[in-house]
């Protein structure tokens, strides 16, 4: 694992809120603003990016936690933008902290974790759980 960023970096992420983004329940769209599961893998992809830049060869990041504050919704055709920060490294999991944005409204804020481990052994762990 490459060691390349300190507390306070921070990496940027957009999209667009369509159609399909918002939560559907047997067949019904619940609300026209994006859904908590659409916020989620934008969120994971945003404070992901930190994880491609410090991969070594044989290695993969596996999501550790995901914690979500809604504070404002995000209708359908906005343009979200999702502020990730580097936090911290603990035993090779990256923790970084994320706010959610349209224009300057925030959105959602919280933390994520994803740990960087040799790709074997994760491949070892889900071979262990298939049996």
């Amino acid at each position: 694992m490459k060691e390349v960023f300190k507390k306070g970096d921070q990496k940027t992420y957009s999209f667009k809120v369509k159609a399909q983004d918002v939560a559907h329940f047997e067949q019904d769209a619940v609300h026209d603003v994006c859904a908590t599961f659409t916020l989620a893998r934008e969120i994971e992809w945003a404070t992901r990016l930190f994880v491609l830049d410090m991969l070594e060869e044989g290695e993969e990041g596996i999501g550790t936690h995901l914690n979500i504050e809604h504070l404002s919704p995000a209708l359908i055709g906005e343009e979200v933008e999702v502020e990730a920060e580097f936090y911290d490294i603990k035993n090779r999991e990256i923790i970084c902290n994320y706010v959610v944005k349209v224009g300057e409204r925030i959105v959602a804020k919280g933390t994520t974790g994803q740990k960087i481990l040799q790709k074997n052994k994760l491949a070892q762990l889900f071979d262990g759980l298939s049996k």
